[in-house]
């Protein structure tokens, strides 16, 4: 359940992480999934060209007449793109492929990295009831991903437990850096979690120790394990908390989702 004041505008966190293959949209949906499993009501943007955070959430491409391409080309408000998930307290704003070209398309607009923001902002965007809006990025530092980095109030960063997983971090933390400079100083770090961890491995082992040591309250206390329930759950249009709720992914992916809200003051699990 949820203390919701409906006067508060809902927390906007982008997921990122320009590596492809970490578990980036695994854990956007996983985490929105969490927070409507305890009673808050989530929207999901899907960012993505891919759409599989769309897919993963059961909305089939037939269903997809107003994508966020045409939020990003101001040819459709927000609350027109809204579709109900497989799961309840849970919104979805789907994209598709058209999203692909929208690199190209934007460049000459001077408003480019602000779209995604002022969609939002607009008048009464952000008074839709939600409680969190999730933005799931696309696998590179993009003009969409700079879309969602302005609009957002933070990031979460998924960092997969492998080699040379911090070192590709740390184009993102300068992109962060240059994004609170020049477009939304407000933007902070939501926290790091590890991903597809493995206790059994000592590579894994030592990439969260180095994690822990170079980034410190950052990261999150609780790591996502590799889990078969995980990977297996988007061929069914399902979070694993759904597919599988008893399942250790399941039960990461919950504990990490405690974790985020009790990091906010404005809104508590009971």
């Amino acid at each position: 359940m949820s203390d919701r004041d409906p006067q508060k505008a809902p927390r906007l966190i982008a997921v990122a992480n320009q590596k492809g293959g970490v578990g980036k949209t695994t854990t956007t949906i996983n985490v929105a999934a969490g927070l409507a499993e305890f009673g808050y009501k989530v929207l999901l943007i899907d960012l993505d060209p891919q759409g599989n955070a769309s897919t993963g959430l059961g909305i089939e491409s037939s269903q997809r007449h107003k994508t966020t391409y045409d939020l990003l080309l101001e040819e459709a408000p927000i609350e027109a793109l809204i579709l109900p998930s497989s799961v309840r307290n849970l919104s979805v704003c789907p994209a598709n492929a058209d999203l692909a070209s929208a690199d190209i398309e934007l460049v000459s607009n001077e408003k480019r990295s602000f779209l995604l923001h002022d969609a939002l902002h607009a008048k009464g965007a952000l008074e839709m009831g939600m409680d969190f809006i999730l933005i799931d990025c696309p696998p590179s530092l993009s003009l969409l991903t700079v879309n969602a980095l302005v609009a957002a109030q933070s990031v979460l960063i998924p960092l997969q437990s492998e080699f040379f997983a911090l070192e590709g971090l740390s184009q993102l933390m300068l992109t962060i850096r240059d994004i609170r400079k020049t477009a939304n100083p407000s933007l902070r770090i939501e926290g790091v979690v590890i991903t597809m961890a493995d206790g059994r491995n000592r590579l894994s082992q030592q990439v969260e120790a180095d994690a822990r040591d170079t980034l410190g309250d950052l990261v999150f206390e609780t790591t996502i394990p590799r889990n078969v329930r995980v990977s297996e759950a988007p061929s069914y249009a399902l979070p694993v908390l759904s597919y599988d709720p008893s399942s250790k992914g399941a039960d990461a992916y919950r504990r990490l989702t405690m974790e985020i809200v009790a990091r906010h003051s404005s809104v508590q699990v009971k």
